[in-house]
């Protein structure tokens, strides 16, 4: 009885534990993107080229953007890979592809590169996602 009595009380521990750990990746306080398709509007590129215009001052962002155009490297199949730069996304249909951290995910977009528009893997900012309904 005992048994059965704690195993009851260890399974509704659990139960009213799961919701909260599902909303908050890494346990942080902001809520996880639930959805496969979104739309973005702002700025994307390569993670390394996020973390920099991210960490730019305001007043030089455009700058960024206009000095470092998003280019990659087209394979004979029509994929895009060793992306450099960023790129502005207006309202830009995106695939959420999976959460960097607490300030940035991942998305496949359709990207106008030099030889035509390609679907590419670019970071965006959280807050630029907003999920289809």
């Amino acid at each position: 009885m005992k048994c059965l009595l704690a195993s009851t009380f260890a399974a509704i521990v659990a139960a009213a534990s799961m919701p909260a750990n599902a909303q908050t990746p890494g346990g942080g306080n902001t809520p996880k993107q639930q959805c496969a398709i979104g739309y973005v509007t702002g700025v994307g590129g390569s993670a390394q080229s996020m973390r920099e215009y991210l960490a730019t001052p305001d007043r030089d962002k455009y700058r960024y953007l206009a000095d470092n155009p998003i280019q990659c490297q087209v394979s004979d199949e029509g994929r895009a890979s060793a992306c450099t730069g960023i790129t502005s996304l207006r309202h830009e249909r995106v695939s959420v592809y999976d959460d960097i951290d607490s300030a940035t995910m991942s998305v496949v977009a359709r990207v106008e590169l030099d030889h035509g528009t390609y679907p590419v893997i670019i970071v965006v900012p959280k807050q630029d996602v907003r999920c289809e309904e």
